[in-house]
């Protein structure tokens, strides 16, 4: 294994960020100037946005299922089984549906985006649409940042729908429960603050799965195997950087909010 020394490493870290911030700051600026590729986007959105939803739904609901039954545990011991919803509605739309929905989306498209455009690169496809003047990033960058941005604040409401009838489902079958209780609870539980947040987190999220996966995928050498790799970088980079940008949006939102 080759040995690199710390300033190489932070140099070469330094030149990465600076490239990523130029195509994200190019694929952002490409929305407000012609050519824009309408069909590539609504093409994106269904791949993204549709294809996702199964595993959105499944994600969401037994989610859900957890926390009723986890929250009832605990709840218990306090006399308090009937805040149930509570704590479910509060964790799904503020926390777990931004976060998973998010999370699953990346491990689907960050991959998806990074094995696709990392072989066009090899194949030199990239090469070939630059010498007939097309821009790389406006075609290919572009409609996925709007598709993923656009249909993850989508997918991030019906996950949080799913997890909260999940655990509404726990709540009355296992529980036995009321079931318009339950709703009520958890209804009266969330204010405009928190529904802010978890409709704020996914915009984030999309963005950096889209710019992730696009980094990865144009800056992809060594053939098939380097095709793989920049796949496996793609998926860990956004992972953490959407568990990264919750922890600094929760805290921003607690910081407006109070709560």
């Amino acid at each position: 294994m080759k040995l690199v020394s710390p300033g190489a490493f932070a140099k070469n870290v330094v030149a990465s960020v600076q490239e990523y911030s130029l195509l994200s700051g190019r694929a952002i600026g490409n929305l407000f100037t012609n050519p824009r590729y309408i069909a590539d986007t609504f093409t994106q959105m269904d791949s993204i946005g549709v294809g996702s939803l199964p595993i959105v739904v499944l994600t969401g609901f037994f989610t859900g299922c957890v926390l009723a039954l986890q929250a009832a545990v605990s709840l218990k011991e306090f006399g308090a089984i009937n805040m149930t919803g509570k704590l479910v509605a509060l964790s799904m739309v503020k926390e777990l549906g931004p976060v998973l929905t998010g999370l699953m989306v990346s491990g689907r498209n960050a991959s998806g985006m990074a094995s696709e455009l990392g072989s066009m690169k090899v194949t030199e496809q990239i090469d070939a649409m630059r010498a007939l003047g097309t821009d790389p990033i406006r075609k290919l960058v572009t409609p996925r940042l709007v598709a993923t941005v656009f249909m993850l604040f989508f997918l991030t409401i019906i996950s949080d729908a799913c997890g909260t009838g999940g655990g509404a489902l726990v709540a009355v079958v296992l529980l036995r429960l009321n079931g318009p209780a339950f709703f009520h609870t958890a209804y009266m539980s969330l204010v405009g603050g928190d529904v802010v947040e978890g409709l704020v987190k996914p915009l984030f999220s999309g963005f950096i799965i889209a710019t992730i996966g696009c980094y990865y995928g144009l800056r992809t050498t060594g053939g098939t195997q380097g095709v793989g790799k920049a796949t496996t970088q793609a998926v860990v980079a956004s992972s953490v950087l959407i568990i990264l940008v919750d922890f600094l949006v929760t805290q921003l939102m607690i910081g407006i909010f109070g709560r």
